[in-house]
């Protein structure tokens, strides 16, 4: 099967077939560009769209993603990222395998056919023009035929005429054999150019138009055979990455799986518990009789004795449940002991001491009224306001609740903890190469070391010094952060530390009258109860100055943790005043000091004294 032989005569055909060709492999190169377009385009809206919904950094929402079901959204949105990366791999691979390697193949091909038709073209014209040549010598041959024809029919009349003279014969006779003799010669001459052309045409029916067209067979055959393998090519750049793709789909499974529905509400627990016990009991108030209380670790409103008015739910004073109270005052609270201070002796009074203080007496209200006056009245946004709003952070973390304050506590001894060490490591380096230096003097001066190993030594110490303080912070929380029951101890003498002085409305605390927010007054009693707190835990190493003198106006045994004993009519030092929880800090002596109930003595506050009030 040879086109040069059944195609022998369709050479217009032919030329117009191979263009098509041609044609067909140009549309196939615009179609797979066309699908490396849509490809990155596609790989391009799926990174944007894995992009659109990563969490934001330094925000909230990034804090979510510690759960495991946000874990593995976060998890799907980098296998996109990753699936997307293949999507271009393919765009890439076929447009190097494929497009690049058939563009130049296409301008090869076509060079090829115009050489191929040029080189048919030109056998055709030779044919033509052997055609032509013998053409014209037969036309000639034809002609001269004829003309000797007609000379020796005229020599014939001539000679058979009496009256011609034999001169005119001799004459008509030279003309005529002229004549044939030019016969003769166009004769052989067309006997020539007929064999010439009978060569030539045979040649190019048989030898040229063949192998010109035979050339043109291979070439198109090569042009299918490619146009097949970039076919392949196209599948195969697909095949390729569809195992990584499934790794990709995998992972997205992997991630879905490994979503734990119980580790997740455990950080939930972890994330918003707040260390405090929930509310006790409410105890019934017998009418039949005359109300008395007793005091109660588990009760909402404990009245600390008659020297502290108790806390009411609703009223004028508008105090509300402990959820409700400035964080600041809250946080406070935590420092006294873990129990509220007993009332004095029944057998005597504070007020019977000259220039004690006095234990004001207050009416007790039904607590169903008050528990009513709690439900009715109209809560105060404010509160959650001034709550959630609280200005700068505090350095300690005070304004949160102990469990929260220790997991940031614990967070922060960490991250000084890596500064250190990363600090030291520096340090490390620096004086190996201090080493080097001394042995090898002429690598660099050991001198020109002392100053930056100076200075990674003084950011060790300081980064020292402040983890220390937060681990003091720490220990402290940790220290009362207490077991169940007596977290519900600690809790009662809360509600009971709080007095109308203190425990006022939340809004008039905390936005001044435009309506603006204000942390003046809690940003105070803050600085205040972290210097005390603080000092509390190094007072081995530098004890706190006495701010005034007390009498113990009654024997009070320290039994409690953090309390001392004392015998009625001794004097002590006072160290910290009573700052609303009902315990004032005494000292005996440098190695004996704790809390005694501000009711149990008399305080003489020295005006001179650093941080000391002033009582009128």
């Amino acid at each position: 099967m040879s086109w040069g032989t059944e195609l022998w005569d369709q050479f217009d055909n032919l030329e117009k077939h191979t263009q098509c060709g041609i044609d067909i492999l140009e549309k196939y190169i615009k179609f797979v560009k066309e699908r490396t377009e849509i490809e990155l385009s596609y790989a391009k809206q799926l990174r944007n769209l894995s992009k659109k919904y990563q969490p934001k950094k330094n925000s909230k929402e990034e804090e979510e993603y510690r759960y495991t079901a946000c874990k593995a959204f976060l998890s799907t949105l980098n296998e996109m990222n990753d699936y997307a990366g293949q999507h271009e791999v393919i765009s890439e691979n076929m447009t190097s395998q494929i497009i690049v390697e058939l563009a130049r193949y296409v301008q090869e091909l076509k060079q090829e056919r115009k050489s191929h038709f040029h080189d048919g073209r030109k056998a055709q014209q030779h044919i033509e023009t052997c055609w032509k040549q013998l053409e014209s010598s037969k036309r000639r041959f034809e002609r001269d035929c004829k003309e000797a024809d007609r000379a020796q029919q005229y020599f014939e009349k001539m000679d058979a005429d009496i009256n011609v003279t034999k001169a005119d014969v001799e004459k008509a006779r030279q003309q005529a054999q002229m004549r044939h003799q030019m016969a003769e010669d166009s004769k052989a001459d067309y006997s020539s150019f007929l064999q010439k052309f009978n060569h030539e045409q045979h040649e190019y029916y048989h030898t040229h138009l063949p192998n010109i067209f035979q050339k043109i067979q291979e070439m198109e055959e090569r042009r299918i055979v490619r146009v097949g393998e970039s076919m392949k090519t196209y599948a195969e750049v697909d095949r390729q990455v569809i195992p990584i793709i499934g790794k990709c789909l995998d992972e997205i499974v992997k991630a879905a799986n490994s979503i734990d529905q119980k580790n997740d509400s455990q950080l939930v627990i972890e994330a918003y518990k707040s260390g405090f016990e929930p509310p006790g009991d409410v105890e019934f108030e017998d009418y039949t009789q005359p109300m008395k209380r007793t005091v109660s670790d588990n009760s909402l409103s404990n009245s600390r004795g008659e020297g502290k008015p108790e806390l009411k739910f609703g009223g004028k004073s508008k105090g509300k449940l402990w959820p409700f109270i400035k964080k600041n005052k809250l946080m406070s609270l935590l420092t006294s002991p873990h129990q509220p201070p007993p009332p004095p002796p029944a057998s005597a009074s504070p007020s019977a001491v000259p220039n004690g203080p006095q234990s004001p007496k207050q009416q007790k209200e039904p607590l169903s009224h008050r528990f009513n006056e709690f439900m009715t009245s109209k809560p105060k946004i404010h509160c959650f306001r001034s709550l959630k709003r609280g200005g700068a952070t505090p350095e300690d973390f005070s304004n949160l609740p102990p469990e929260q304050r220790r997991k940031k506590l614990q967070q922060k001894v960490d991250e000084l903890n890596k500064e250190i060490q990363k600090e030291m490591d520096q340090r490390d380096a620096i004086t190996k190469m201090k080493d080097v230096y001394l042995k090898n003097p002429q690598m660099g001066d050991p001198a020109s070391l002392d100053h930056k190993l100076a200075e990674v030594s003084q950011n060790i110490e300081k980064l020292r010094l402040e983890a220390q303080k937060f681990e003091a912070w720490l220990a402290e929380v940790e220290g009362r952060l207490p077991a169940r029951g007596d977290q519900a101890r600690r809790q009662s003498g809360m509600y009971d530390a709080q007095n109308p002085a203190t425990v006022n409305n939340c809004a008039q605390d905390r936005e001044s009258p435009d309506g603006s927010y204000t942390e003046e007054q809690s940003q105070e009693s803050e600085v205040k109860v972290l210097a005390t707190d603080f000092d509390d835990e190094f007072d081995d190493e530098e004890p706190l100055p006495a701010i005034g003198t007390c009498k113990a106006l009654y024997t009070f045994e320290g039994q409690n943790e953090g309390t001392i004993s004392v015998v009625e009519g001794e004097t002590l030092y006072v160290i910290e005043e009573d700052k609303g929880d009902g315990w004032t800090r005494i000292r005996r002596s440098e190695d004996e000091e704790g809390y005694v109930p501000t009711s149990y003595v008399e305080v003489y506050l020295d005006k001179n004294a650093k941080g000391a009030k002033t009582y009128i």
